[in-house]
Order: C-alpha cells, then structure tokens, then sequence
C-alpha cells in the first residue's frame, strides 16, 4: 500500500507527534525506579501531556469530532476512541510492550484506526475496505491473520479484566486456554495483543472485562486482516456483532480456522 488518505496521513502524524513525549519519559523510567520515590507521579504527568497533545492534534484534523468516553454511550456523529497509553503497568516498569492508539468513527462505524508503539517504531494502521498494515521505510505490509487450524499449535493472547469481581472469571478463562492450547501469552497491552492478531503472529486474543478505548483500534485490525470478532457469551456466532463485544468487553478476534474452536472451547 504505497498510497495513504488523507485520513490516514493526517492520524498517523498525530500518533507520532503524541508519542514523541511518551519515548522520552520511558527512557528515563528505569533510573526514576530506582532514585525518586514517586516515580508514578512522573508516569501520570507523562500520560497526562501525550493525551492532551493527541487530543489537541485530532481536534485541529475534525472540529466538529467529540472523544467518546468508556462506559458511556457513544455520541452521534463523528468521534474519536483513544488510548494516549495502553499497557500503562508496562511503561511503569520500562517493559516495551505499550501502544497509543486512535480510532476515528462515525454512528458506530470504525472508519480508520491506528495503533503505534513508540518504542519499538511499530506502526499499524488500517482504514474500513482497504485492508490492514504495518508501516515500513519502502512498503507498507499487509497484515494477515494467520492460517493455523489446530489448537493444540496456535498461541493465544489474553489479558486480565480491569474490574476486580471478574478475576475468578479470569483464572477459569486462562485454564480453559492453557489446557488446549499451544501457548497463553499476555503482553500487559489489549491493542498491541490485537494488532500482533492481525499480523499473524499469535492466532487469537481472548479476554474479558476489557475497556472500549484499549479495543476498538485492534478489532478493525483484525477484521481488515481477515480475522473474525465475537463476544465470548453470545450465542450464535454465524453473526458478528462488533458494537456488542465493544459494550461488554468480552472478546474473541481469531482466525478464520480457528473460531468455532475457540468459541466451542470456552463455551463448553
């Protein structure tokens, strides 16, 4: 994909410009461990300047955008979900898996999305019908889901959930993984999980109990890659219906061979 919209153009810069502030502030986080007792102070402030330069920068590209809040109900119109900071227990600890992400929408419909680590340079993007990407220095890649189709081989993400009374759900979920999968992996960051989907290096990512801003960028991933997005708890999967896992937060974004497998496996 050599060419980009201007949509897309316009949110990758954003992105970057954002995470500029985030790339320094981790490079300084491992000496603040172990020097300055608040050092969370410091990781607050520091997330606290990348979301208001994000949302500064989305607000000069779309006026006439709000910025949907999680748990609440998604305005009319045009609207951005982000996630100035995904993985903040990981960027506390100077671990490298963390992502800013946007996603711009329109009546709950996903029109563009980006997701970008800082500190890998990893770039991942996609625009509704044009298919997913990851950003190179000649060529962009094309981001597909992977084509496994035996459990017993396939490595699947999973993260906790952010509210407490679901841990239990968590442990039963993780057990359910683990004793027939090849691999249960979690990378402390549910876009980047979904975005290594899309790129076919893990085929699934399952979870509950997972907040809108650190999904909606990685479900279009997924889907512009080739995958597949269900809720865990619905019961006719023949359907997606993308604003039900969104509301609830509970998710399966797998691969085309793999999806009754996994739904029938938690569903048991």
């Amino acid at each position: 994909m050599s060419y980009l919209s201007p949509n897309l153009t316009n949110l990758i810069a954003a992105v970057k410009k954002a995470s500029q502030s985030l790339t320094r502030d981790f490079s300084e986080i491992e000496k603040l461990q172990s020097s300055v007792k608040d050092y969370r102070t410091f990781v607050i402030n520091g997330y606290n300047k990348a979301e208001r330069t994000l949302k500064t920068e989305l607000a000069r590209l779309r006026p006439n955008f709000v910025f949907a809040e999680d748990g609440k109900p998604h305005p009319q119109g045009g609207y951005f979900v982000i996630s100035a900071l995904s993985g903040m227990n990981n960027f506390i600890h100077a671990i490298p898996y963390l992502t800013m992400s946007v996603a711009m929408c329109e009546n709950d419909t996903t029109l563009a999305a980006v997701i970008y680590n800082p500190i890998s340079d990893e770039l991942f993007f996609a625009e509704k019908g044009m298919g997913a990407y990851k950003e190179g220095f000649r060529s962009h890649e094309r981001l597909r889901v992977s084509s496994r189709k035996e459990l017993s081989e396939s490595v699947v993400f999973t993260e906790p959930a952010h509210r407490a009374e679901n841990h239990a759900e968590d442990s039963i979920l993780y057990n359910k993984l683990a004793s027939s999968t090849g691999a249960v992996r979690m990378l402390g960051d549910s876009n980047l999980s979904l975005a290594y989907v899309a790129a076919g290096k893990a085929d699934a990512f399952v979870a509950k109990g997972q907040q809108e801003n650190d999904l909606t960028a990685g479900i279009m991933l997924v889907k512009e890659a080739g995958g597949y997005v269900f809720d865990i708890n619905q019961k006719d999967i023949r359907t997606e219906d993308l604003s039900a896992v969104i509301a609830s937060g509970n998710i399966i974004a797998v691969n085309a061979n793999l999806n009754n497998k996994v739904y029938d496996l938690l569903n048991r």
